[in-house]
């Protein structure tokens, strides 16, 4: 009993000591070198010179864009001390300078989308039921994109929900290093990071309400790689799915989603919100300590658990949810507009007149394929049939005469497959197993961690959401492994200056699949075309090929997840010239060919080049593999993760 006694005197004791020191640290503590490679324009570029004043702006009339700039009469903010377990190479060298670099762009996009708002003419509110006439639809727009680009949305004021979004690279990952290294991008405490790829949202809006489907035997809608944000209550997945990173340990990281509330009342385009959704955002009575506790990542041990630390009336924290609940919905119209959902791309223009506007030899035949021998239409649909299967065929192979249909494709089934991917050991998630400065332990299970994607979401699992919906729960162990189907629209777009995701370049270095294993178009289809191929596959992990054989050409390690692997690909007996291809065809998705994308030339940043003279590694077929790292000895997967009833059948080593 007196061992006891002390341990609990010394967790207290632990306690108020972190909060003393996060007291200090947020308003006296002098600057630190927060870089991995000791540089210092990340502490230049932090949210401190960013922080919103002007509260009152809306009791004069709308937002005056021109006075939108911080209250400098704060005190100047000083970052805690970085998180960094990661052993040398995860991090890449550039991370502090790239992470300035996108910082100002957003800035950039929110200046000129303030002063879009500033003059766009106010709607005029008729009608039965009342109507924001004339302009209300491009004001709720427009106010979903300035959130959208707006980073005093996280503890810092340094992440917006565009950090790990850019247009440039069709809102996924802007960051090449990023996308080439540590896979997860670093939240707003560093070095904090997510664990999958950033997935790209245009179109997102499109997925319906997550449900299953009794006949298919299968789950359709929803968004993110586990399709957690179900949007059961909003009606939108994708406005659920926006309430998410906000308060997400490793994203933007406000530790409660009244955080939201209190930030929105001293925004500078505070009166455009009021203009959309009313003034009941000015009665929340917050208390005096609101900022301190906004500024506090969440999981932060003195947070003692809570996800609720404002402590709000009854009144006021139904306000506040309501305001979060108009803010999600704000940005999911942004992301449903043709600002970001264009369905401007060459392939467009080709449904509209094949004949004025053709494809190229080259994409119509890897269209032809996408639709019949890589069997691609089966899961991306593009509202035509796919091929037949002669009676001697493992995949479509024949092709596609089916009528178009009448509709603008999304290019998915909304559904989702286990594509088989290895295990990645570049992903950041799996060495944050140690507490870091605030007393918080992002993945205690280290590598073994596994990502079983919608199986680990329907058993309320570590790492997703809690189910709303426990009839569900009986179908985790079929779902083991599946993520989400995205759309192919926007796979391969770059900026104009980087005009092409594969090497040599100028390129612009993407990662695809939920666990970015995957670097080029050619590497995917590839993929596709070879998983299965029985003088391609190796008892190994990623990085252990053996030596004679290349890892992603002639080599592909032990899947991460072997349960409910989809067999309708891996061996799809295409050539390397119909690979290529597809890559053709898949290129013509990218919006912006009718009419220009806006905020495509954003990009501030640097392509990638390569020489294949000097580089063994400088193709689209090897790109990135001079990024491989051996995946360690894995331990067994965690029983937090796997040994979760219903069991995953069979077991998962």
């Amino acid at each position: 009993m007196r061992e006891k006694g002390r341990m609990m005197l010394l967790l207290v004791c632990l306690a108020v000591a972190v909060l003393l020191i996060v007291s200090t640290q947020l308003t006296s503590a002098p600057k630190r070198d927060t870089s991995p490679g000791r540089d210092d324009e990340h502490n230049a570029a932090r949210a401190d010179d960013h922080k919103a004043g002007g509260g009152d702006e809306h009791n004069s009339g709308r937002a005056n864009v021109h006075n939108s700039r911080p209250n400098n009469d704060r005190k100047p903010f000083f970052p805690p001390p970085p998180y960094n377990p990661y052993p040398p190479g995860i991090l890449p060298s550039d991370l502090n300078s790239e992470i300035a670099r996108v910082l100002r762009e957003i800035d950039t996009i929110e200046a000129q989308t303030l002063v879009q708002l500033q003059t766009l003419p106010p709607p005029t509110l008729t009608g039965l039921p009342p109507i924001l006439a004339h302009t209300g639809q491009r004001l709720n727009v427009l106010l979903g994109k300035v959130m959208n680009f707006d980073r005093n949305i996280s503890p810092f004021h340094d992440r917006a929900c565009s950090f790990c979004h850019m247009p440039y690279a069709g809102f996924s990952g802007p960051i090449p290093s990023v996308n080439l290294t540590m896979i997860g991008y670093p939240g707003s405490y560093q070095y904090r990071a997510g664990k999958r790829n950033a997935q790209r949202y245009t179109y997102s809006p499109s997925f319906p309400v997550l449900n299953y489907d009794a006949t298919q035997q299968a789950f359709f809608g929803g968004n993110f790689w586990d399709s957690r944000a179900t949007g059961y209550l909003l009606g939108s997945p994708d406005a659920n799915q926006a309430q998410g990173p906000p308060v997400d340990t490793q994203e933007h990281m406000l530790p409660d989603t009244a955080c939201i509330a209190f930030r929105l009342q001293s925004a500078v385009y505070k009166s455009f919100f009021i203009e959309v959704w009313g003034d009941d955002i000015d009665t929340i009575k917050f208390p005096h300590d609101t900022e301190d506790i906004c500024e506090i990542p969440a999981g932060a041990a003195v947070l003692g658990g809570s996800n609720m630390p404002i402590k709000l009336s009854p009144a006021d924290r139904a306000i506040a949810n309501h305001v979060y609940d108009h803010w999600a919905q704000s940005i999911d119209q942004y992301e449903t507009s043709p600002d970001l959902s264009a369905f401007s791309s060459k392939f467009d223009a080709f449904l509209k007149s094949p004949t004025t506007n053709p494809l190229s030899a080259d994409e119509m035949a890897g269209y032809n394929l996408f639709r019949g021998k890589a069997n691609c239409n089966s899961c991306h649909l593009d509202g035509r049939s796919t091929a037949p299967t002669p009676a001697n065929g493992a995949a479509p192979n024949g092709v596609d005469t089916g009528a178009a249909a009448s509709t603008t494709p999304v290019f998915t089934c909304f559904g989702s497959a286990n594509l088989g991917l290895p295990l990645n050991p570049r992903d950041a998630f799996y060495y944050q197993n140690t507490p870091d400065f605030f007393g918080f332990t992002p993945n205690p299970y280290g590598f073994g961690y596994r990502d079983l994607g919608l199986g680990t979401f329907l058993r309320s699992g570590f790492g997703s959401w809690a189910s709303p919906n426990d009839t569900w729960t009986q179908y985790a162990p079929s779902s083991d492994g599946l993520m989400q189907t995205s759309s192919a629209r926007n796979v391969a777009m770059t900026p104009p200056q980087c005009p092409s995701t594969e090497a040599p370049g100028p390129y612009f270095q993407k990662q695809f699949f939920h666990n970015g294993y995957i670097k080029s178009l050619k590497q995917l289809v590839h993929f596709y075309n070879t998983r299965d191929v029985a003088s391609y596959h190796y008892n190994v992990t990623s990085g252990h090929c053996p030596p004679g054989t290349v890892e992603k050409v002639d080599c592909w390690p032990n899947p991460e997840v072997t349960n409910n692997m989809d067999t309708t690909i891996g061996m799809l007996g295409l050539t390397d010239t119909e690979e290529n291809q597809i890559v053709a065809f898949l290129q013509t998705l990218t919006d912006g060919y009718t009419t220009p994308y806006p905020d495509i030339n954003a990009f501030t940043g640097a392509c990638m080049t390569c020489d294949p003279t000097t580089d063994p590694n400088c193709s689209p077929a090897r790109q990135g593999n001079g990024s491989l790292i051996p995946t360690p000895p894995l331990p067994p997967c965690a029983a937090a993760i796997c040994g979760v009833a219903p069991f995953p059948s069979p077991p998962i080593p």
